[in-house]
């Protein structure tokens, strides 16, 4: 990292609470430090459960007036932190590249992703909410409309820290609900920022809150309070089930998008370039550490041998280094020394079963959390790489032979967030992507994700979705009218 990229990488601000719309620094702090190099990034203040709930306090007391509010003046608010987020891109990029290990363009494209989704639902919110039905009865009239569900608690992991955010306050804040934001403390202060986007745009006090702190302390006491009705929660599965099983105790909405399990499905009738080069991006963005990415690719016998060759030379070619370095590296850091031990470990269960690596051994930096990427065949069934997800830039290829065991293979796993397809047969693609389970399926598209579509997963990944109309309704209630006239 250069000494200029070192200064940018530096927190913007110390005052990193908001409760009530006054953000402050408290006495505790905990140092953020970048994955890529050791250094410390900034720091943030940690609160306690006292801390979020007065925010919650604060979000209750805010609800009537946001909820009330006009939506084209809620959409107004949104759109003004759209364009700031937009215009403190260059400040607030190398920030969340140094804390969570992302190479800069990367970090540059979660920030104007963040941006699109919010000025997507402040667009969206300005549409009709509501139904008429036919009318059955010339004695009554039939409607629906639509309100607020009231305070909502957002909680977000490290590895896309600003999108995640991003994507839930923005439909959460056009429905009219106030939030309260508790996020990963790997990578805390580039989603700060977006939050100061909100709070600079003019979302009311009160409306919006955030408290760094321990999770679970944090997250017992947010579920808890009487106000808040529906909880979002972006991260494992084994974390989501927690949640979801507190949020039982008071009957509070879920909305959780978790693990993934992908299988990337390459047919002989591939663009088998095109593949191998959707197959890097899918499985290497974001170093591997991605729900949506490709974590088990399978192959027809018929291009599996041509796919791995081409694929592992890919792999091989790729530089690793730090996401600030000058020239930017093809692959990042690990967020941190258990990401790399839960990645070798994998690796290492699947070599004792007999997995054999395509790729090529070489040196990692030896500063920073960094593992080199990996592919491997003849990968038993019983081994971890093929069971689990693997949260790093390392994956298997398994052949099939016909359609159906494509389709089995992809479903065979307890996870059903992303699947993706590669065929040039129309037929074929769509005939697959609807036996596949999963919430999303890309076919000849590594990058499926987009603000106007619903994301979220069946099975183990998830309820519930993000994105699109449907995004906005998990933040609202239906309320049916019978009108005798």
């Amino acid at each position: 990292m250069t000494t200029d990229m070192t200064r940018k990488a530096t927190a913007m601000h110390t005052e990193t609470t908001l409760i009530d719309g006054e953000w402050s620094a408290l006495d505790a702090r905990r140092r953020v430090t970048a994955p890529g190099t050791g250094e410390t990034v900034g720091t943030v203040c940690w609160g306690s459960a006292d801390d979020a709930r007065r925010a919650a306090d604060a979000a209750a007391r805010a609800f009537d007036a946001w909820a009330s509010l006009p939506g084209r003046q809620r959409a107004d608010i949104l759109l003004r932190a759209a364009e700031l987020l937009r215009e403190r891109t260059d400040e607030i990029a190398p920030i969340l590249a140094a804390e969570a290990g992302k190479r800069l363009p990367e970090a540059v494209g979660e920030l104007g992703f963040s941006a699109e989704y919010i000025r997507w639902f402040a667009e969206e919110v300005r549409r009709p909410q509501g139904s008429v039905f036919s009318q059955e009865d010339g004695a009554r009239r039939h409607l629906s409309t639509r309100r607020a569900a009231g305070v909502v608690v957002s909680l977000t992991s490290w590895n896309f820290p600003c999108s995640l955010q991003a994507r839930k306050l923005a439909p959460a804040l056009a429905a009219g609900c106030p939030v309260v934001v508790r996020v990963s403390e790997r990578a805390p202060l580039a989603v700060t920022e977006l939050i100061r986007a909100f709070s600079d745009a003019g979302v009311p006090a009160g409306v919006l809150g955030l408290v760094h702190g321990p999770s679970r302390e944090i997250t017992d006491a947010l579920l808890e309070h009487p106000a808040v009705r529906v909880v979002t929660f972006t991260g494992s599965t084994s974390v989501g089930r927690a949640i979801m099983a507190k949020a039982s105790e008071r009957v509070v909405r879920p909305l959780l998008e978790l693990g993934g399990d992908a299988g990337f499905v390459v047919f002989d009738d591939a663009d088998i370039d095109q593949a191998v080069e959707a197959a890097v991006l899918a499985k290497t963005r974001n170093t591997g550490q991605s729900c949506v990415g490709a974590n088990r690719f399978l192959v027809q016998a018929g291009v599996h041998d041509e796919f791995v060759a081409k694929l592992a030379r890919r792999l091989d070619a790729m530089s690793i280094g730090d996401g600030l370095a000058e020239p930017t590296p093809d692959l990042g850091p690990m967020i941190d020394a258990k990401g790399v031990q839960a990645v070798n470990d994998i690796v290492a269960d699947a070599v004792a079963r007999g997995a054999v690596e395509a790729t090529t051994p070489r040196d990692v930096p030896e500063t920073g959390h960094f593992v080199r990427p990996m592919l491997f065949t003849d990968v038993p069934d019983d081994a971890r790489l093929a069971r689990e997800e693997v949260f790093g830039p390392v994956a298997g290829v398994f052949r099939f032979d016909t359609e159906d065991e494509a389709v089995s293979q992809a479903n065979s796993t307890e996870m059903g967030l992303a699947s993706y397809v590669f065929s040039r047969d129309a037929s074929r693609c769509w005939r697959v992507a609807d036996r596949l389970e999963a919430g999303i399926v890309g076919i000849n598209d590594p990058l499926p994700s987009v603000a106007f579509a619903p994301m979220g997963g069946v099975k183990q990944s998830g309820l519930g979705r993000e994105g699109s109309a449907l995004g906005l309704d998990e933040f609202t209630e239906p309320k049916y009218l019978a009108w005798r006239v």
